[in-house]
């Protein structure tokens, strides 16, 4: 056998690639959902953290700034694990999914919520100025006037955080969750080839390119024109 056999046997076996696919198919739609799951939660919680801390409550603004820090320096991994092996011993108990959703969810809850805040910030004190002259109250004044021009400014940053932390849900096959990742390190461990590997690969192309590409558009959409 040839040494290109032997890489298309290992790599590109159609017999080990045929019998492992409906379960890389499963793990696709798992990770689908988990994805999904991340981006809704993630996003929202940063927004409401960051609509909480343009009050300026001293003691919200410390706890929230800490909360954020905190989670923007660990690494999702870490958190996963913490989650997932630490809490059964203070009698909280979550199962794979549920902890690699929460993980990732509180990591982009950090970076979107600094992503947010950075968008508010940067409108033009004038802009608040304005607006409460007309009569407007300052809540009135955030959502209807600030909040639409900061989440134009922060569309093309948060698209590529956001793809870049939801590609994190293959740590979830560190904790048994069976997603593309998962369901390709059984297919490995019970057919002794790395084929569902490849199978693997192909299935989070499929998955993240398009949405590569969308974020590439919404850059280019939403960007300031010079």
């Amino acid at each position: 056998m040839t040494g290109w056999e032997r890489f298309t046997d290992s790599f590109f076996n159609a017999r080990v690639m045929a019998q492992y696919l409906p379960k890389i198919i499963e793990g696709f739609g798992l990770t689908v959902v988990l994805a999904l799951c991340i981006i809704v939660a993630g996003l929202v919680l940063g927004l409401l953290l960051a609509l909480v801390r343009a009050f300026g409550i001293r003691p919200l603004n410390w706890l929230i700034i800490f909360t954020v820090d905190l989670f923007r320096a660990l690494p999702p991994l870490v958190i996963i694990v913490l989650l997932f092996f630490g809490l059964p011993n203070a009698g909280l108990e979550l199962s794979g999914f549920a902890s690699a959703w929460l993980s990732l969810t509180l990591v982009l809850m950090a970076f979107s919520e600094e992503i947010f805040w950075a968008g508010i910030t940067s409108v033009p004190r004038g802009q608040w100025e304005a607006a409460r002259s007309t009569g407007l109250g300052f809540v009135q004044t955030l959502v209807y006037v600030v909040l639409p021009q900061a989440l134009r400014i922060t569309i093309p940053p948060l698209t590529n955080r956001t793809i870049a932390i939801t590609k994190g849900t293959a740590l979830a096959s560190v904790v048994a969750v069976p997603d593309i990742l998962g369901a390709a390190n059984a297919g490995v461990s019970f057919s002794f080839n790395p084929s569902p590997l490849t199978l693997g690969a192909i299935a989070y192309l499929v998955l993240f390119l398009p949405v590569v590409v969308l974020g590439r558009w919404i850059e280019t959409r939403f960007a300031w024109k010079r």
